[in-house]
Formats: C-alpha cells, structure tokens, sequence
C-alpha cells in the first residue's frame, strides 16, 4: 500500500511539474500511446486529458481529433521535427517533437512542446510595427565619431572657433535652431553637438531627411497614424516621428524640400507643440526641440513661392551659417589626420602620408566638403596597398584646382585652342611642380619621362 501510495504521489508531482509550464506538453511512447498532457495543451487544443490519455496519436489523428502527428517519424528517425497542427476545433499549433533515448540509443518517449501560432504571429505583428521605432531610436546611441581622444570636435581654424562658441550658447537654450551650408559641410554633425550640449541631452535624437521620404508618406512619418488609417497602414496604427523624440530633439534635415503643404502642418506643429495622427482626431501633445538644415537659399526660396516665409521666420529664430572646408584651411590636416585614423583602425592597416601629399590637400579646393574627404580618405586606404601615400597617388583633378580652367574665369575672347590649350598646359606643371617639389616626382605622376617634363618647364621659364 505504501509503495501504491508513493507511486501516486510521484505522478501527481510530475502532473504538477508539467502544468506549471507556459508551453503545452504532449509526452507519448515509442508506440504513439499518449501518457502525459498538461493544461496549457489542453487550453490551446481544446482537447481533454480524460479524451486522449492511454490513446494512441495515430488513432487520435484518424478520428479528427487533429491533422498531425510526429511521433512516428521521430521515433523511426531519432531527429527532432517540428510542424503546424490543426485541431478539429481549428485551432493552429506550432509542434516541436523532441525524442528522449534509453542507455541503449533507442528512442523510449517523444516530448512535444506546442505553442499557440496566433500568439506568435501577434507578437510578431508586435514586432515589426515596432521595428522602425526600434532602429530609429538606435540613433540615440549613435555618437559622432569626428572627435578628439579629450572628446572635442576637430574644428581648428578660427571661424569654426567662432562658431563653436556661438552654439554652446545656442544649445543650451530650446530655441529652434537653423543649419544652413553647402552639401557636405557637416549639417549632421552639428545638429548632434546641439543635442548633445543641450539639457536634453540624455533624451531620444531623431533625424528626417525630407528629401528621402515620398511625399504621400511625409505627413504619416511625421505625425504618426491611426489604426486602418489607409491601405497598407499597421493594424496597430504608428506614432510619427514627433512622438518619438518627445523630450528630446528632431532633426529635419532638407528641410527646402518639404511640401508647401506639409509646411503648414509643420509650421502648426512648431508653434503649437500638438499634433493629430492620420486618420484620428485627437490632439496629442509632444515636448521636442527641432533643429532644421538646408544647402539651399531660404531667402530665394520665399521670394520664389517655394517655401513659406512664416515658417521661415519661425525656423530663424538661432542660425548658424556652417563655412564650406575651403574657407577654413586649418581644418583641412586635423580633418585629414583624423580620418587617416579613422580609416587605418576600421581597415587594419598603418597608412600614412607625405608632406606634399598633405600640401595638396591643403591646395584643394573640396567642393564636396568634409563628407567628400571622408570618403575619399577612405577610398585611399581602401585601394592603395602602400604605407606612405604621395601625390603620385591622387587623381589629377586634385592638382589643378588652382588652374582657372572653367568658362567663368577663362577667357576664350580673340584666343586660339593652341594658346588655350597651352595657357592649360603651363598652369598644370606650375601647380604640379609646386606641390611635388621636383621635375622627378611630376614626371612620375603624369607617367611621362623627366626629359619630357624638363623640357616643357624650360619652355614656360617655369625653371
């Protein structure tokens, strides 16, 4: 009677075991007889313990009970297997069939663990409505890597001084902030130093290029949208942008080529601090300080009819006018030791350069701004397999800039090609001689004989 008694006790101590599990659990013998099921099987299946123990799967499938079995492929194979299953309540479920073997290799009783399909795709659903929200706010660990080791930005020459000083200032207000400058100046970089600066600092940072979204999805990525708004929406409905950065701060980068119509919604939402989702009527309201940028003239835009002058004059409440690279010279070799660095840690090399490479690059004039050095410097590293990078190693475009060959500074009136082309001539060995320093390193560069290049210096009293 004791032996029974313990007996019994141990299987309600392995009933109450399985029940505690969040996964339903189906346990049958090599044979396919179902021994053990918990509640949670029997809340996603439907199915009761008293219907199905001491039956064999095989019967149950044959008598409607579900589609599915696995028990005889595991058993026969040794594998896992996993399958979706519907019970003849219609309800889905995810199986995962595991075997469990004997000392001898022989496969003694397959575990089934079972798990609601609808859940996971909900919480599926769940995940990918979030996902934007996700990657987007990973921005807010993304700190500028344009630093000094003490944590400085790299600004050197005394306009970037200047400027520096007038956005500490800036930043430590709430007021919103315009970023004009040509393409590349480092529009981004800025907006980040204003957050980081700010007293919101420790708060979401979110950038928008208005240029990049299409216009149908402008207002819905801005300010969010309902449930069922519009075809294609998430079920769930999103918050915009607006609603993310609450507390902190929003980037409107492009901001020149927003819609007229979307400025107006824009210029509501900036005075109001409220905004409405798509699809609701709800006013929500949000805390966010916006820092806005463009490369175009805002002025020329109004007068134009292309951009709204009350926006404007909302928007110009701090402007900082970010100076092209060309006319600040003392950032050029900071800028370029800085992505030598950069670049030599992500590669894993040790590149370095000369004293007339660097004059070079002190000679050009960067059309495309700090981001044209970058990637430029990286391109470098990138394809040359050298230590020391020289001129020889820079395209040629880069050693004429100070040649005025373009038709608004050359004058072609009453003169031939020839003179032309021989003006051309004389302004590119003067330029090459004086970065590289010798007739040597020149003829080396345009991969002609030293004679060749002597003889043409000679010609134009260039020696």
């Amino acid at each position: 009677m004791g032996i029974f008694s313990e007996k019994l006790d141990m299987e309600k101590l392995h009933e109450g075991i399985l029940d505690v599990l969040s996964d339903g659990i189906y346990v049958t013998d090599a044979k396919g007889k179902t021994l053990a099921v918990n509640q949670m099987y029997e809340k996603l299946t439907g199915l009761k313990r008293e219907e199905i123990l001491g039956k064999l799967v095989t019967d149950l499938r044959n008598q409607g009970n579900f589609d599915v079995v696995l028990n005889p492929e595991i058993v026969s194979t040794g594998q896992k297997k996993s399958s979706v299953q519907v019970t003849k309540e219609g309800r889905r479920v995810i199986l995962n069939g595991c075997p469990v073997f004997d000392e001898s290799g022989k496969v003694v009783l397959v575990v089934t663990f079972v798990r609601d399909i609808t859940l996971l795709s909900q919480l599926q659903d769940q995940i990918s409505s979030q996902q934007e929200v996700i990657d987007k706010y990973r921005e807010v660990q993304n700190r500028d890597k344009m630093k000094r080791q003490n944590g400085a930005v790299i600004f050197e020459s005394q306009e970037m001084v200047q400027l520096m000083s007038v956005l500490d200032k800036v930043a430590k207000t709430d007021a919103t902030v315009l970023l004009l400058g040509e393409t590349g100046v480092g529009k981004d970089v800025f907006s980040r130093l204003l957050h980081e600066r700010s007293l919101r600092h420790d708060e979401p940072f979110f950038k928008v290029d208005c240029s990049a979204i299409p216009e149908s999805l402008i207002e819905s990525e801005l300010f969010g949208y309902e449930a069922g708004a519009f075809s294609g929406a998430n079920t769930k409905g999103k918050p915009g942008l607006f609603e993310m950065a609450d507390k902190g701060t929003l980037f409107l980068d492009e901001i020149g080529e927003l819609p007229l119509l979307m400025q107006s919604k824009l210029l509501r939402a900036l005075q109001d601090q409220e905004l409405i989702r798509v699809g609701s009527t709800k006013v929500r309201k949000f805390d966010v300080r916006f820092i806005a940028a463009t490369n175009k003239d805002l002025d020329e835009e109004v007068k134009n009819g292309r951009f709204r002058s009350d926006l404007f004059y909302r928007l110009r409440v701090a402007v900082l006018q970010i100076p092209p690279l060309r006319e600040r010279q003392g950032d050029i070799l900071p800028l370029t030791c800085l992505f030598f660095e950069k670049y030599n840690a992500k590669y894993r090399k040790e590149v370095d350069f000369t004293k007339e490479f660097c004059n070079a690059f002190q000679n050009y004039k960067w059309p495309g701004n700090v981001r044209e050095m970058d990637n430029f410097i990286q391109s470098l590293i990138v394809t040359r397999d050298k230590e020391i990078l020289d001129v020889s190693d820079l395209p040629h475009y880069m050693l004429c800039d100070d040649i005025n060959i373009n038709r608004s500074s050359m004058s072609v009136e009453n003169r031939s090609l020839e003179e032309l082309m021989s003006d051309y001539e004389k302004n590119l060995l003067k330029n090459a001689l004086e970065v590289n320093g010798s007739v040597a390193k020149v003829a080396k560069l345009f991969k002609v004989d030293r004679t060749t290049i002597f003889r043409k210096a000679k010609k134009y009293s260039l020696l």
